[in-house]
């Protein structure tokens, strides 16, 4: 997957030189490339914004160097325009699994009041990492490209590794353990030594729809339970 991010602040994304995604970067799994707006700005000082038309608070992101840096991206990534902004669908690891399926990506990092309107007539999609203020869509847009970024093949070991996490398939993952197995009294549930896989894995469901019931009863409420998951709730409730 190729991603291309453009910012005000391309060293904030160093942080995706380390650890999966790093590794993932160097075996050519991934390319992610940050560029700086301010490039293709045709103020002699790189300005991108202004005061808003109107009056009011802020700055504005002028609309040429935003276009313009769009406009040349798209020469060599032909992938959907994202913008993270605040009138765009809050961020979700559904979104997450459909946006992996894609080859290409360029996101928008905005800032100060927003970007000029007329910017929006090149942008395919806004997301919003949820309904409160960032410094910058920086901060955004690390944790979406993240997300979406460790679902491509090959990014993590194996596809366990993120099959079975909290939010793949609408429930919170399932309590974990680790040696020893008994930690200041508190001992391992000994379904997990048991060496009985499919009673460990009926036990991590129902760990995961308890968790999800207790924690989070709004996203319980959309789960579409099968048979084994009421079976697995009756016999808890006697």
């Amino acid at each position: 997957m190729k991603i291309d991010i453009l910012t005000l602040f391309p060293e904030m994304f160093e942080i995706f030189n380390y650890s999966i995604i790093g590794r993932a970067i160097e075996k050519d799994i991934l390319g992610i490339s940050p560029r700086n707006i301010r490039d293709y700005s045709l103020n002699k000082h790189k300005k991108v914004d202004d005061y808003p038309y109107g009056g009011g608070a802020g700055m504005v992101m002028l609309a040429q160097p935003l276009v313009d840096s769009i406009k040349d991206i798209k020469l060599h990534n032909n992938g959907k325009v994202i913008f993270l902004g605040p009138r765009g669908k809050t961020f979700t690891q559904e979104m997450a699994k459909q946006l992996c399926q894609e080859s290409e990506l360029i996101f928008i990092c905005g800032h100060y009041e927003g970007i000029d309107e007329r910017a929006y007539d090149y942008i395919d999609m806004e997301i919003s990492l949820g309904d409160y203020v960032l410094t910058g869509g920086e901060m955004a847009c690390i944790p979406i490209v993240d997300s979406i970024c460790r679902l491509v093949p090959g990014v993590l070991s194996s596809s366990e590794s993120y099959t079975e996490e909290s939010f793949y398939d609408g429930v919170l993952e399932y309590p974990q353990y680790t040696r020893p197995e008994c930690f200041e009294g508190n001992m391992v549930p000994e379904v997990l030594t048991s060496g009985h896989h499919e009673n460990v894995r009926k036990w991590r469901r129902l760990q995961s729809l308890l968790i999800t019931k207790e924690k989070r009863p709004d996203m319980f409420g959309k789960l579409k339970l099968n048979k084994e998951d009421k079976k697995l709730l009756g016999k808890d409730n006697k």
